[in-house]
């Protein structure tokens, strides 16, 4: 996985009312969970917030990052776990982020590249991708950029589904019937069919 640095700094003051305070001087309210617990079990959220300017990096990017958050000095490894975002304006309005480590598995998105021309494809049929990204669990370390596809074999009107694939290290976290990507039929492919039936 790529690597980006945001700076932020602590919050002192939290709710609605501060949040709107820190959006109008161009800041970001977020919050970081890791290990720590609260007295009723539930993960403790360190506060904090981080000018737009450096977020967009992570958030504006067709990339999963994990992601050195300095906080006032302090570096937390972290991913992003949740975005908010202004329902009319889709304006960043709040960012969740979860802090990482080098040996425990984590759960993310991952981005899919299909690579070859698939035979589907050359006979006429058109390529669709269902999914953009496919939820992988493993150490941060482990997990690569981009999952790469190979589609070559894939005939017209077949399908590849999640359960078909596998990736050295991965634990694919998507259910495995979940389709990722197919050929479909065309009046194109269609008429070469037809055309090959009365030959």
């Amino acid at each position: 996985m790529k690597e980006i640095a945001i700076n932020g700094q602590k919050r002192e003051t939290t709710g609605k009312k501060a949040s709107k305070l820190m959006r109008k001087e161009g800041l970001v309210p977020c919050n970081l969970y890791g290990e720590k617990k609260g007295e009723n079990g539930l993960p403790e959220a360190l506060a904090f917030s981080a000018t737009f300017a450096e977020l967009r990096k992570a958030v504006y990017s067709p990339y999963v990052y994990v992601i050195d958050l300095n906080i006032d000095g302090q570096v937390h490894k972290a991913i992003i776990k949740e975005l908010q975002f202004h329902p009319t304006t889709d304006a960043l309005l709040h960012a969740d982020f979860f802090e990482v480590t080098d040996t425990k598995p984590i759960t993310v998105g991952i981005p899919v590249k299909l690579n070859g021309l698939a035979q589907g494809v050359r006979e006429g049929g058109k390529l669709n991708l269902s999914i953009r990204k496919i939820d992988v669990t493993a150490p941060f370390k482990q997990i690569p950029e981009i999952l790469e596809i190979d589609v070559t074999n894939l005939g017209l009107g077949k399908a590849i589904k999640v359960g078909e694939l596998s990736f050295e290290g991965l634990t694919l976290a998507t259910p495995a019937q979940v389709v990722v990507c197919s050929v479909k039929e065309t009046r194109a492919s269609k008429s070469a069919a037809a055309a090959a039936t009365a030959e």
